[in-house]
């Protein structure tokens, strides 16, 4: 339940810190470079890898300064350069200048909060997706992943470091990998292919929970279980929101109408876009199972205060001959039947206990009472 709580005040602080970030923004002309994003933006730091398909044709260079980026020659055919964290908006505007980068492109790749998309400009592309994963407290959170394809180059920008492409990094170090000998368009596949297979790690980290939940509410249940409910839910929409417009983004690159990708790769893509289309259907059934966890709940929930007023009636109805009982010869009159008797007492009280008795064997026999 803290987690939970902790959870709702640094979701409300992001968001304070994203309408103060998208006012800063308000009224600048279009193409302004401005940072737009739920945080605070992180240090700049580039990373240049340039491949050939021959052994030895590998070159790996971070740069630190701007005139050391200036002064830059490439040594090899292909090359993709990397930025993490979007501070540095002078390395942005520089890296704009060296490649023509459209103006408003620069501005799409400073506001975070773009929809995944995919736009053809003279001579590359732009593509942005939703790079997914969970938080401490197991929220889903995402991060936008920007790439700019040319014909022999790749920049991609990152809003921060999150190791998800060490993987690639690595294999592009091997003269015998794939990557370095399909080129360009085939790093482009695999960098969305391992966007696409973050969902399913985090999806599959939710229906875990999920699974556990659903045990939980059949057993115990609590009012911070219909919470959980609620915040998973929220989680799946969130995956929903970066998956739909991913998979049209999938869908116009395996076209392929600019010509960027060659036939082996568009095989490839094809792939990561039935994988799209596995994810959405698993968010979609997991958001009915979800559905379903909150009418179990409720379900398990009507039936406990049934049980509980059933037996509340049960008590009731047997004590009420009784008090009536009780009632009448509680009456301070002079003249009444067995008043003076002196068994009177006991046989009332006997009587009592009788009909007491018997309502609650009654009520066993038809199972009223567990």
């Amino acid at each position: 339940m803290e987690k939970h709580r902790r959870n709702i005040t640094s979701t409300g602080d992001r968001r304070r810190i994203k309408a103060h970030l998208k006012a800063s923004k308000a009224g600048l002309a279009p193409g302004s470079l401005q940072y737009v994003g739920e945080s605070e933006p992180t240090p700049t730091l580039a990373t240049l890898i340039e491949f050939g398909q021959r052994d030895g044709e590998f070159l790996e260079t971070r740069f630190t300064d701007l005139a050391q980026g200036r002064e830059f020659v490439p040594t090899y055919g292909n090359y993709w350069l990397n930025l993490h964290g979007l501070e540095d908006l002078a390395m942005l505007q520089l890296i704009g200048q060296r490649f023509k980068l459209h103006p408003l492109v620069l501005e799409d790749i400073l506001n975070t909060q773009q929809r995944p998309k995919v736009e053809a400009y003279s001579g590359y592309l732009f593509i942005t997706a939703r790079l997914m994963f969970l938080d401490e407290c197991g929220s889903v959170e995402s991060e936008q992943l920007s790439l700019v394809v040319g014909r022999n180059f790749l920049l991609t920008f990152q809003e921060k470091p999150t190791g998800t492409f060490a993987g690639i990094r690595d294999s592009l170090r091997s003269s015998e990998s794939q990557l370095r000998k399909f080129g360009i368009d085939y790093l482009v596949y695999a960098l969305l292919d391992k966007v696409v297979d973050r969902y399913f790690a985090v999806l599959e980290q939710i229906g875990e929970r999920v699974d556990e939940l659903e045990d939980e509410i059949i057993v115990q249940r609590e009012p911070a279980q219909m919470q959980e409910v609620q915040h998973t839910r929220r989680s799946l929409q969130a995956l929903k929101r970066g998956l739909w417009p991913l998979r049209e983004v999938i869908n116009v690159l395996q076209r392929d109408d600019a010509d960027f990708f060659k036939d082996e790769t568009q095989l490839y893509l094809r792939d990561v876009y039935d994988h799209t289309v596995q994810l959405i259907e698993s968010v979609e059934a997991l958001r009915e199972t979800v559905s379903g966890l909150q009418d179990i709940y409720l379900a398990l929930q009507s039936q406990t205060m049934n049980t509980q007023m059933r037996t509340l009636t049960v008590f009731t109805i047997i004590f009420s001959p009784l008090t009536l009982i009780a009632g009448i010869y509680g009456m301070n009159f002079d003249h009444m039947p067995e008043l003076h008797w002196q068994w009177g007492y006991f046989a009332v009280l006997a009587l009592m206990g009788l009909i007491g008795s018997s309502l609650g064997l009654y009520f066993w026999l038809r199972r009223w009472i567990e």
